[in-house]
């Protein structure tokens, strides 16, 4: 799975732009992280096909800053499952840039400094 950044305007009507341009491609959104401050809005977008989601969100004006494979986890839902899983992944020498969830089950989405590391890790 891929993670892209994305920086948009934060106002009213571009976090729809970038839905409906997936939707348009019929791409899947994944899962989906986003926070705001100083005029601007950082998403993490995760989607499959990184090319078409890139192709698809830059007609519709809507840049991709960066692009980065991550691990897609199936976790319990359960009180300190993220804290076991990033402890394995720390007791393996991994640090973790970036997390959170995604749809369609309980997932957790970690952005590693190694991925192959963490990887074995879990």
């Amino acid at each position: 799975m891929k993670d892209l950044t994305i920086t948009l305007e934060d106002r009213p009507g571009r976090l729809a732009d970038l839905g409906e341009a997936t939707g348009k491609a019929d791409l899947n959104i994944e899962g989906m992280c986003a926070t705001s401050g100083g005029g601007t809005a950082e998403l993490h977008v995760l989607v499959e096909d990184a090319v078409a989601a890139r192709e698809a969100l830059g007609s519709a004006g809507i840049d991709v800053d960066a692009e980065s494979d991550v691990l897609v986890i199936d976790v319990e839902n359960r009180p300190g499952t993220m804290g076991e899983v990033a402890r394995r992944v720390a007791d393996a020498g991994v640090n973790i840039r970036l997390a959170y969830a995604a749809f369609g089950g309980v997932k957790l989405v970690l952005g590693v400094d190694d991925l192959d590391r963490a990887r074995s890790a879990l």
